[in-house]
């Protein structure tokens, strides 16, 4: 066996050896492709911002959202549409209620101060709700001021501090809440608790902002000390405006308002005895369990939209009809798989198994390398993405048949099959090379310029038709050579490549 001859062997057995253990692997591991919203189900959403917005923020809010939808969601998408919509979509959706919920809660977010706590809106017999405007001051005993808190620092205490428990103002109780479209950052507000923070019961009249969420750089939840909290990096903009509230606030209550709920209403540095600078970095606690905790904190971190947004349409997609959908793709495409691969047998007899276990090997390939997209960057495949993959089953093919009839021109000129495989290949791939680049481009500038299916169509056009490029020099073109120079294979009656070729033994050997 010459050097060239074990070259080619190498390379059409390292193909084989290597798609083999790839897809073993992500069997083993139990990763398949991750299907999307029009295949597994799911729930798509289209927002439209409240008021208009720049290019800036629609990016702003498409970050934001992203962010939140992918707090445990995998295959999420979040889009931009026009000037001032946006689309969400989560395929495979479970529970499309919270979904809604957690998106919902993606409001504006203010750090506010504490003026004082107010009982739960209630309407007695007699009584009507007050139509008067939310007072902005409470009664002087309500007033959560640091003396009527009378924060003091008590190592010995549990919590580190003690403090004295100042009643809800009665003035409030007929006054409802202030709806979260009316929560604006100038204006004193009047809103309940939150149900994560198990204080809905609990309502808070709080002054206008003094921060907004746009100066929280990052949040995370940490457990320090068996205590669960939440960690705060600022801006540098952000920790000179916290410094400036909370030194207001010293000893007194900052309410943290996201879209019109109080998600948390710490005490400023409840165990020092004089105010310090925080240097951007605030760290909330209060007895929180884990899931408040790491909730908490993904509201500060994504909770920061620009804008308000209203939602336009909510759409569920069942199994059941995904899975229809799957199954018509499949089959269609399985069909075509199978017509094609009895024409290439037929006409080009051994070299149509060549084309057969190609596509056996790609189809191996592109199955694995979907999978392990999906199980690291969340992609999914839609039923535009199979689509994509069909159509590249053509592609594939056309790259097969270029070879075949190039080797038919060069036998045809009387030259043997053993000479006309290393001839033939190099003047087909060069066409094969123009062909695939070109598809290749069209798929990439589709992916580019467009949004939602059709992006999956051009994502899994390119994917296929680069595997084509490798496949037609690492396996094809050895696997063709080996063939004509054995001439077993060549002169064989009913398959062998010389009657593929259509030619006859004369020129065979």
């Amino acid at each position: 066996m010459n050097k060239q001859t074990r070259g080619l062997w190498i390379s059409l057995i390292s193909v084989v050896a290597v798609t083999i253990i790839a897809l073993a692997a992500t069997l083993a591991a139990g990763w398949s492709p991750k299907l999307g919203l029009d295949l597994d189900g799911g729930l798509a959403v289209t927002y439209q911002t409240h008021t208009p917005v720049t290019q800036a923020q629609l990016d702003t809010i498409v970050t934001i959202l992203d962010n939140r939808v992918g707090n445990g969601t995998s295959g999420a998408t979040v889009s931009s549409q026009g000037k001032n919509q946006i689309s969400v979509s989560v395929p495979g959706a479970k529970n499309s209620q919270q979904i809604l919920t957690t998106l919902g809660n993606t409001g504006q977010l203010f750090f506010r101060p504490a003026l004082c706590y107010a009982n739960s809106f209630s309407v007695t017999k007699g009584q009507s709700v007050s139509t008067a405007a939310l007072p902005s001051q409470c009664a002087a005993q309500y007033e959560l001021s640091a003396a009527n808190l009378g924060v003091t620092p008590n190592s010995n205490d549990p919590n580190g501090y003690t403090s004295n428990n100042v009643g809800p103002d009665p003035q409030f109780t007929t006054h409802p809440s202030t709806p979260s479209t009316q929560d604006k950052a100038v204006d004193v507000v009047l809103l309940p608790g939150s149900k994560a923070a198990q204080t809905q019961n609990i309502r808070y009249l709080l002054g206008p902002a003094g921060m907004t969420g746009t100066a929280v750089k990052s949040a995370n939840a940490q457990l320090n000390q068996g205590q669960w909290s939440v960690n705060l990096n600022l801006t540098s903009a952000g920790a000179a405006l916290w410094d400036s509230l909370a030194q207001k606030q010293f000893h007194a209550i900052i309410g943290i308002d996201l879209d019109g709920q109080v998600v948390s209403a710490p005490i400023t540095q409840p165990t020092q005895s004089t105010f310090t600078s925080f240097n951007g970095q605030v760290a909330i606690s209060g007895g929180f369990s884990e899931d408040f905790a790491k909730t908490l904190a993904a509201d500060l971190n994504f909770g920061a939209l620009p804008v308000k947004l209203d939602r336009l349409t909510v759409q569920t997609v069942s199994p059941t009809l995904g899975k229809a959908s799957l199954q018509a793709g499949l089959l269609s495409g399985l069909i075509g798989l199978i017509l094609v691969m009895i024409y290439t047998i037929i006409y080009y007899r051994l070299l149509g198994v060549v084309v057969v276990a190609g596509l056996a090997l790609t189809g191996a390939l592109l199955w694995t390398i979907i999978a392990i997209m999906g199980q690291t960057l969340g992609t999914t495949i839609d039923l535009a993405g199979v689509i994509g993959i069909i159509v590249s089953v053509g592609i594939t093919v056309d790259s097969y048949i270029v070879y075949f009839e190039r080797l038919k021109d060069e036998t045809r000129s009387g030259r043997t099959v053993r000479t006309s495989v290393d001839r033939g290949f190099k003047s087909a791939f060069r066409t094969v090379v123009a062909a695939d680049l070109v598809s290749l481009l069209g798929a990439v500038i589709l992916y580019e310029v467009s949004v939602g299916p059709v992006r999956g169509f051009a994502l899994f056009l390119g994917i296929s038709t680069v595997i084509d490029l490798v496949m037609t020099y690492t396996f094809t073109r050895p696997f063709v050579i080996l063939l004509g120079r054995n001439s077993s294979a060549t002169d064989a009656k009913s398959m062998g490549v010389a009657k593929g070729l259509g030619i006859g033994s004369e020129v065979a050997s």
